[in-house]
């Protein structure tokens, strides 16, 4: 995948930018019809049904929803607590919207926050993600070992008085490689996650372990290595007590020597990105 990356990388990336430009336009959509009451079971349902109607047959994982402190994690124990629940939503609250579809055998995986109503501090995490987008993309150009820069990430977030809660989520990662998926008439999931994608990266965990490397981006041993050609679905996630926010979007590293062709964001049309830029202008 590397060289391929590196020679024709309009040809190969763009299936992956369809699939997060489509997960995105859902997110939004999905964003603009919740309203007091909803659950975060009927916004997961919402997001799964605007996809399949537009094509999409298979997931890396099926479609989450955050409420209020569940944006933050607040409690989380254990992996069944990231699923949906009747949790309802409410005026002022904040909400994540998760969802990682395949289309045409292209992966995405993408975060989406919002707030129903006016939140300053969900602003203020808002506006505090964009130095981790800036940081983790130098840093991945300085082909810094990924267990330095996930700590780097932490160093930021403790100065900005938040806490980290990609932590959270199994094994701490702040990111994951994606990759192409083979479609199939029939794509079962287990436990919310698509067959066919966790196959990927069960084979990815193997063939890095013999090589040296981890699918997954996280604080421990298994991630001290300098970051490994392909796709990553990056996701730093902030909290200051009861509010989280986050963003989840593909992050392209390649084995060019150019630096600003050795990683760079696959695409800078997204909703948080336009946000930063609008309120730059303003």
């Amino acid at each position: 995948m590397p060289s391929a990356l590196k020679a024709e990388p309009d040809a190969r990336l763009r299936g992956f930018r369809e699939v997060q430009s489509l997960a995105y336009e859902c997110a939004e959509a999905v964003a603009a019809q919740l309203k007091p009451g909803v659950t975060e079971r009927e916004a997961a349902r919402m997001q799964r049904d605007w996809l399949r109607e537009r094509g999409v047959r298979d997931w890396f994982h099926l479609p989450f929803a955050w409420f209020g402190d569940r944006t933050a994690f607040v409690g989380f124990r254990i992996p069944l607590q990231f699923f949906p629940t009747n949790r309802r939503l409410e005026a002022g609250m904040p909400f994540i919207l998760d969802m990682a579809p395949v289309y045409k055998g292209f992966t995405a995986d993408i975060g989406y926050s919002g707030c129903l109503g006016l939140n300053p501090v969900h602003d203020r995490l808002l506006a505090d993600l964009e130095a981790h987008r800036e940081l983790i993309l130098r840093e991945v150009r300085e082909k810094r070992p990924l267990r330095e820069i996930y700590e780097d990430v932490d160093r930021l977030m403790v100065r900005q008085g938040y806490a980290n809660r990609h932590r959270a989520y199994p094994f701490g990662v702040i990111a994951h490689k994606i990759d192409r998926v083979k479609e199939r008439r029939w794509s079962p999931n287990v436990f919310g996650f698509g067959t066919q994608a966790l196959k990927g990266l069960a084979s990815d965990a193997v063939h890095g372990h013999r090589d040296g490397w981890s699918p997954l981006w996280s604080p421990y041993k298994f991630s001290d290595h300098p970051p490994q050609p392909g796709l990553w679905a990056v996701e730093p996630h902030l909290g200051f007590r009861g509010t989280g926010a986050k963003f989840e979007e593909i992050l392209v590293v390649t084995d060019s020597r150019d630096p600003e062709q050795s990683a760079f964001w696959l695409d800078d049309d997204l909703p948080h990105v336009r946000r930063w830029a609008e309120e730059k202008a303003a």
